[in-house]
Parts: C-alpha cells; structure tokens; sequence
C-alpha cells in the first residue's frame, strides 16, 4: 500500500515590528524621526503594535537619548515593562543610522568603547531583555556619512568610510561583550541592507566590488575576512591597520541572527552613458565616470528581489535570517503587494531548507522626509502599518493585512490581488523607456472584482481610469449612458453585474453658476441620484465613496474648516451636496464621503490653473477675485488620497484637499510666475465684480481633523507646471527624451 500521509506544514514565520527611528546628524541638526513621528511620546503605541499580533519588537534605546549622567531610564523602563506585559519581546537599539553623543562621532576613537559602556550599564538594568541590535546597518551608515557626505562625519573619501565602518563593526563587537557579561544568553540581531548591483560590460569591475562590499559588515563581525580577499586590500588601502583586520579573524563576534534590510532600490544599476540620466545621478572612479540610479528604473533584466537576495545570504553565511526591515513608501496596494513578496519569499525559503525566522514590518508609524535622505525637512511622510498625521495613530490596510498574516499567514484584498507591484510592471523603467519593450506587461489577475466608477467622462472620472491603471488597479467606468444616476434600476443593475469591491461616484452637476436658475437638474444629480446608489451599495456591503464640496459652508468663520463643522451654504450648488451628504450618510453609514475644493490637475482642460496660463500666454488680461480664499486641490493627489482610504475601508467625511490657502488672484500670479510671464496682467478685483450669480463664501479653506494627507498646494502646483510643460514638449519632438515617462 501507498502511504499518503502529508508532510505537517511548516510553522509560519514569526511577525516582528519596528518604528523608524533613525537619529541622524545633519550638519549642526540632528534629525530624530520618534519626535517626527510622535512616537517617543505614546507609549500607547505599543499597545497598537500588540493589536497586529507581532512577536517582537525592534525597541529603539538610543545611547543620544541617554548620554547624560546618571542616566535618566525611567521612560525606558516604562516601555520596556509594557513590552513584557504585552508578552513582545524586545530587539534593542542602540544607534539608528546615529553618530552616538560624542563630538567625532562614528570616527572618534572613544565610539566603540563609549558604546560598549552604555550597552553594559543597559544589561545591568535590564538583565532579561535577550535581543540586541547595537548598531543599526554600519556598512550602509558608513558609506552615506563617509564616502557620500550626506550624514555627519560628512566624509567623502575612503579612510573616513573605512574608520567609520571599522569603529562600528567594533562597537558591535564589544557592545555584546560588555552585554554577555550580564546575560550570557544574548543574543546578536545585525542587520545591514541587503541589496546588488548590476551594471554594463564596461563597469564589471565596478559592478564586482560593490558586490563584495555590501558584505563587509557581516563578513567582519563574522571572522571571515581573509587577508587574500579583495576587500582585505581595500580597507587597507583605506587606512585600515593590519592587526584591526586580523582582530575581527581571531575573536568574531557572528551574528545569532541576520537582519536582512531590502528596499525596492536596494538593487543598483550603474551605467556610463551619462547623457540618459539626470545630472545629479552622475559619480565615477577613478577610471570611469558613470550614473548610479536604482537598478528598479533602469536595469530592464530580472531583478534579484526578495526571494533571490534571501538566497545568497543563506549560501553566503548559513546562518538564520529574519527579514528585518519590509516598507515600501507607495500607494496603499502596493505597500501590501511589497509586504506579501516579502512573506512569501520568506516562507518559499523555508519550505526550501532556509532558516528564515521572521519578517519585521517596518516603519509601523511610517516616516519623515526618507525621500531626501533626511537632508530636507519637507514635511514629507510615508505612512506604515499607521498613519500619524491625524490626532492618533490611524491603522490602515497594511495593519489589517499585518493582522490576517498573523493570524492565518494569508491576506486577500481585490486592490491588492488584481496585479503585481510596480517594480514587477514596465512601468517601472522610468529612466529607460526603449527598454520596456523586453518586459510584457503582465496582465491583470483575472477573477478579481473591479473598482467601479460612476461618470467616466468628467474631470473625477477621467482621473480614476488614469491613476487606477498606473497603480495596476482593474477599474469599470460608466458614463451617463450606461449607468445614470437619474436611473436607479440601471444603476441596481450595474452594480449586480460588476460585482466591484468598491463604488466610486464621479458624477454629478458642477456648474456652480448655471444651478442658480436649474435647481431641480442640480439637486437631482448631486443629491438623489447619490442616495440611491447609496442604498444599493449598503444593500451589498459594497464600500462608496462621494464628493462633496467646500461650497457647504457659509465663510462666516475666522480658521480653516474641519470635518464636524456645521454645513451652511450659500447657493443651490452648495445645498444640494451639503443634502447629498446627509441622505448618503442615512442610507449608507459605511460610506465615504470627500469634501474638495478647486480643482486643477492634468487631465482637465477647464481647470482655473490652465485657464489662466492660456490667457496670459494669448497676452490676455486675467482678472481673479482678490476677496475670496479657497483651498486648491489637485486631482492626481485627491484621487490617489481617496483610493487609499477606501482601500484602508475608511468612511464618514474627510476633507481632501492640497494643505494652505490662497485667493484666487494669488493663484493666477503663481502660475504666471511659474511660466515666466508677465505679473501685471493678472488684476485683483472683487468678486462682486465679475458678475457670477451664484454667491460664495469669503473663506472656504478647508482643514482637517482626521489627518492631512495631501501635499501643500504650491508643491502641486509645481508638479503640474512641470508636467505640463513635459507633455508639451513631447507633443512637438517625434523621440520623447529618455528620462521621460512618469509614474
């Protein structure tokens, strides 16, 4: 007989977390991402963390937080004690990215023995804590602070990159010295961004040793630097002395477990055709100048990713892996669709022999200001597991899906399913547009439920089908003729027959003026029709999102308005969505309901921005109401907003629209000067002078309470200018330039 007893399915990884704390000197600032993010004054937080059902947690102890003598652990005790409690066990950090208290920093003699001092004085205090992490990525620190200049030491030569790496990976060393003599048990957590580099024929020698290098810190602390390797003479070329080198051989202090960091651009491409990159990609050696940009938007071959890089640290060091830091700074999907390849890839590793033990959802409370390397403080915020730009931490998709993946190691979600992420899509080749030819474009997932959206033809709609096929979101859209909202059994049937995750109205009547004297045509588009597609989708349990406007309000206040002040319009367009509000919100509780205000954005050729800019360039006159100040909103920014929240399965009112305020007269000038044309011939004047019939309120800014999540509206504006003024140059030359395409 044939036995067909299964094998027992392995054990799921375990789910770690971690919050972005990074403390990065910047000249004479130190840039400290748990003030950024609130953190450092919630201890609530971990409470959230233990919601998801995560397992341990990469705890920041910073040595800058606790440089004063005698140290000051009450607020670390706190924490660390609610951990217990909890039953999350903490991974601590010393230094993220950090320099330490002293004046020299990474390259200061006293660094090393200084960080151990502190990690021994930790484990007298916290005998049980088991799991450390001393030093945060040394290799990765090392080369930004002293080979790239962009963090303190700000070096940019190889004996800075070389003492900076060296002092870190002894910090390292006897840091867990200094902690074993307390707890013989602990246990070393190092981890290091893991990526590759690929390259063109001419820069082998080049592409070789980067991917030597990236080795280096694992390859020291693990004692298996050889004097007859390649990066034995390159650190020593660097200033490194002999007997250094020979130290890390003769007493290795080899991780208990690697954290293995992996960005979508970690991978790397370096290229010497300079003229297909934009300057500031541009760098070299000594023998070849070339550009290095992330090999995602360039490199038209297979990518190593998760599951390839994953499997040349297991060959490499045979030692138990845990993917330690798994963020992607992107649309909501698509952070989901990164976090999933990651999972599998960890689970495909172990089901082949490797020893991966986990996987650390990173940057739960997302962060600030990554996009420029922490060199600019821009404000601007990529949210993880949670959002904190509202008054608490907001969960979102990521969170649910971190809490399905605990729970049952799966999560589903239409949005998420209906396609792979962008960096498996060719429309990841930005910098290399002719090279997308050797990537098919994979096709959508078939079975998936799609988006529906109500009112293809309008500026709303016409931007949905737009931005759902770059996020590789299927998406059915409807006009008039096929769906009316006048139509409440053609609507019933159109939503039987899609079957979407989620309904999005686009539709409706938007002629502000013209509804002064059509009040019945306006309140039966933006408030009937509305109400009936709301009960047909609470009907089906199918989420809704609507838009609604600044024009609810009456002006009368002196500060922005929030999402629980008290509709009062002024004229029938304003009635009539401030009416919409109120049945959808009856009929559908779940619903999402989006107030806006004053669009402009690429795909509308009526926009107020583009108006002016066309007037002005026929040498017209503008003239722009300088009494009334509203809030603009650009459409690429309100649709990517509200497809995330509606991804997050968000509802009730939110106010998206671009941060700050302006008249409409400012406006203009804006755009003139953005185009280089003449102030002058935008006039201010007031609004009663233009001859609209339907009034206005003074003030319509619209604020927040629950979080703003779009950009300010000066930073949008100048996106459009210059996409604008990029299609327009695309329109007159017959080769688009490389460099071109947009995501």
């Amino acid at each position: 007989m044939v036995n067909h007893t299964s094998q027992p399915a392995l054990p799921l990884p375990e789910l770690w977390g971690g919050v972005e704390c990074s403390r990065v000197r910047v000249g004479e600032r130190a840039v400290d991402q748990q003030a950024r993010t609130g953190h450092d004054r919630r201890i609530e937080d971990l409470d959230r963390f233990a919601a998801l059902g995560v397992r341990a947690l990469r705890q920041p102890v910073l040595w800058e937080h606790h440089a004063e003598q005698p140290i000051d652990w009450t607020a670390t005790e706190r924490r660390l004690e609610r951990l217990r409690e909890l039953g999350i066990r903490p991974i601590v950090g010393f230094l993220h990215h950090g320099s330490g208290p002293l004046a020299g920093g990474l390259v200061d003699p006293g660094f090393a023995p200084g960080l151990a001092r502190f990690a021994g004085e930790f484990a007298r205090r916290f005998p049980w804590v088991e799991d450390y992490t001393p030093v945060n990525e040394p290799l990765t620190t090392a080369r930004f602070g002293g080979l790239y200049g962009v963090w303190h030491p700000h070096g940019h030569d190889l004996d800075c990159f070389v003492r900076a790496l060296l002092n870190q990976c002894e910090a390292v060393r006897s840091a867990m010295r200094a902690i074993r003599a307390v707890n013989p048990r602990a246990r070393l957590v190092q981890t290091e961004d893991v990526g590759k580099t690929h390259g063109t024929p001419l820069l082998h020698y080049q592409v070789e040793m980067e991917n030597e290098r990236r080795w280096l810190s694992f390859d020291l602390l693990c004692g298996r630097l050889r004097p007859d390797s390649t990066m034995w003479g390159y650190l020593r070329a660097g200033g490194a002395e002999e007997a250094v080198l020979q130290g890390f051989i003769d007493d290795p202090c080899p991780p208990d477990v690697l954290g293995m960091n992996h960005y979508v651009t970690s991978e790397r491409w370096i290229d010497e055709r300079l003229d297909n990159y934009p300057p500031e990609t541009h760098g070299g050696n000594w023998v070849h100048r070339y550009a290095d940009v992330p090999a995602v938007r360039a490199f038209p071959g297979e990518l190593r990713g998760w599951a390839g890089l994953i499997g040349e640290l297991w060959e490499r060091y045979h030692l138990p892996i845990a993917l330690t830091e798994v963020q992607l700074a992107c649309t909501r999907e698509e952070q989901v669709r990164w976090l999933l390849e990651a999972w599998r890839a960890a689970r495909e590793a172990r089901a082949a022999g490797v020893d991966v033990r986990a996987l650390t959802v990173w940057a739960l409370l997302g962060a600030y200001d990554w996009d420029s390397l922490l060199l600019q403080n821009r404000g601007s915020y990529e949210n993880g597991a949670f959002d904190v730009r509202g008054p608490s931490p907001r969960p979102t998709a990521v969170a649910r899906a971190v809490c399905s993946l605990a729970s049952s190691g799966e999560f589903f979600h239409p949005a998420v399913d209906s396609s792979p992420g962008w960096w498996r899509r060719p429309v990841r080749l930005e910098l290399a547009p002719a090279e997308r030819g050797g990537i098919g474009e994979p096709p959508l997932r078939t079975g998936v439920r799609p988006l529906l959206v109500i009112g293809a033809r309008g500026t709303l709609g016409r931007a949905f089908v737009n931005i759902c096929a770059l996020r590789g979101l299927p998406v059915v859209a409807y006009s008039r003729a096929q769906a009316d909202l006048r139509d409440p059994a053609a609507l019933r049937e159109a939503v039987a027959r899609i079957e979407p995750w989620a309904v999005v109205n686009a539709a409706g009547y938007v002629r502000v003026d013209e509804a002064e004297a059509d009040a019945a045509s306006c309140y039966r588009d933006n408030r009937d029709g509305p109400s009936e597609l709301a009960a047909i989708c609470a009907e089906r349990g199918i989420p809704l999102a609507v838009f609604s406007s600044d024009l609810v309000f009456d002006g009368r206040v002196a500060r922005p308005y929030v999402e629980s002040d008290r509709m009062s319009p002024l004229n029938v367009y304003g009635h009539s969505k401030a009416e919409m509000e109120r049945v959808v919100a009856a009929r559908h509780p779940g619903a999402l309901i989006v107030r806006t205000s004053a669009f402009f954005g690429p795909w509308d050729e009526a926009n107020f921005a583009l108006g002016v800019l066309r007037r002005l360039r026929a040498g017209e006159v503008v003239n722009a109401a300088d009494d009334l100040r509203v809030t603009p909103t650009y459409v690429p920014d309100l649709v990517n907003a509200t497809l995330d929240l509606l991804i997050d399965d968000e509802k009730g009112v939110w106010h998206l629209a671009n941060g700050g305020s302006t008249t409409w007269c400012e406006w203009a000038r804006i755009v003139a000067e953005l185009a280089g044309l003449p102030l002058e011939r935008v006039v201010g004047v007031p609004f009663c002078e233009l001859g609209l019939p339907a009034a206005r309120p003074a003030f319509s800014v619209l604020g927040t309470e629950r979080g703003q999540l779009l950009p300010g509206w000066r930073c949008a504006l100048r996106r459009w200018y210059r996409d604008l003024e990029r299609d327009r140059a695309e329109a007159v030359s017959p080769v688009a330039p490389v460099g071109a395409a947009r995501v």
